[in-house]
């Protein structure tokens, strides 16, 4: 064997196992923080609820899995069966995910006839606020509106809605979970998400620098970006499943957050410009990971996590870029920021909280 390839072995041997020594010690950190937090407790209500997805896997998982241990009948049916199956089953109540983009256009009507049963109607937004040109007659159709968006609150209420509650999403520890993945998704930096514009801008800025790292980006509409030709190698284009969007969390030492521009006109259908203050299910889902995650500011982010304890921010490219290499210099300080996290994560933002909300509130009134 050559010296050259004989050196190359050898340096491919020692990155592969610090490498794996590196991802065994996270693991292990990460093992411990389930283990000693309290298993989630179900008391079971004599319930029986039809639920409603949107086509969000990960939520709709969550909520699916959640319901089946908290009421004594869960029954899931689709927008379209949504109808013949409340006729059938007779539920105390509809919960519908979302309610938009794969609705048919007889799904208000549908709402009206199931009110006039008697039975319970309730919508927990999860697009909010960007598509409140349609959530605000779409509000009118259900006896109780949950939103996951502080700032739609007093929003639906002017809109004439009587029962309006602030329900922030979660995550579901069956897909977010720590775990060992193949190397292809292994990196020092990754993004999973469309490139809507406020994220072209700031991935622009960032091109040069993420260009010398071992950089993902994942998602639809990656082709805006000016620097397309400097990063493309990097892309990956296109829709990404919930398993894949796992898998890229736990392969790379740092998760960039984003939240998606809320302005009217910016992908968005949110013509009364209704400000976004509260943070994506994203958020949750990297920190379920066991991954450090460094994301913009979210008037409500301190709410759920405490910033460069539990999870880092960044207001400006500058200030991101060096975050990122400050952390991906600092291995213990950025370890241990995201098994603060995942403790936190596990502890205190699962769906079993937010739906035993939800039922006390259906429940109450």
């Amino acid at each position: 064997m050559e010296e050259t390839d004989q050196h190359l072995t050898y340096s491919g041997r020692d990155e592969g196992y610090r490498l794996g020594y590196t991802d065994g010690y996270r693991i292990g950190g990460c093992e411990a923080i389930v283990k000693h937090v309290a298993e989630e407790s179900y008391s079971l209500r004599n319930m029986k609820v039809v639920y409603v997805p949107q086509g969000f896997d990960a939520i709709d998982l969550g909520v699916s899995e959640t319901l089946r241990h908290l009421v004594k009948v869960f029954v899931k049916a689709s927008a379209d069966e949504m109808l013949t199956t409340v006729k059938k089953e007779k539920p105390d109540l509809v919960l519908v995910m979302n309610g938009l983009h794969v609705f048919p256009p007889t799904h208000h009507d549908h709402l009206d006839q199931i009110r006039k049963m008697g039975i319970k109607t309730a919508i927990w937004f999860a697009d909010d606020p960007y598509f409140t040109d349609d959530t605000a007659s779409n509000a009118l159709h259900y006896d109780y509106v949950f939103t996951h968006e502080q700032n739609c609150v007093a929003f639906y209420q002017t809109q004439g809605c009587s029962h309006v509650y602030y329900l922030p999403l979660a995550m579901t520890p069956l897909t977010f979970h720590p775990k060992r993945v193949a190397p292809k998704y292994v990196s020092d930096v990754c993004f999973i998400g469309n490139a809507f514009w406020n994220r072209v801008t700031l991935f622009d800025a960032l091109a040069p620098y993420l260009a010398t790292k071992k950089t993902i980006i994942a998602g639809g509409h990656w082709d805006r970006l000016s620097s397309y030709s400097l990063l493309q190698d990097k892309i990956v284009n296109g829709w990404v499943p919930i398993e894949e969007t796992a898998n890229y969390y736990n392969g790379a030492k740092i998760v960039i957050n984003v939240h998606r521009p809320h302005e009217a006109g910016s992908d968005n259908r949110n013509g009364r410009n209704i400000t976004g203050c509260s943070i994506n299910p994203r958020t949750y889902e990297i920190a379920g990971c066991g991954t450090l995650q460094i994301t913009d500011i979210r008037q409500d982010l301190t709410s759920y996590y405490r910033p460069g304890y539990d999870i880092e921010t960044f207001t400006s490219p500058d200030e991101l870029q060096e975050k990122i290499e400050f952390y991906l210099q600092h291995e213990e300080e950025r370890r241990t920021i995201a098994l603060r996290s995942l403790k936190t994560t596990r502890s205190k933002h699962s769906y079993t909280d937010r739906l035993k909300r939800l039922l006390e509130v259906v429940r109450s009134k």
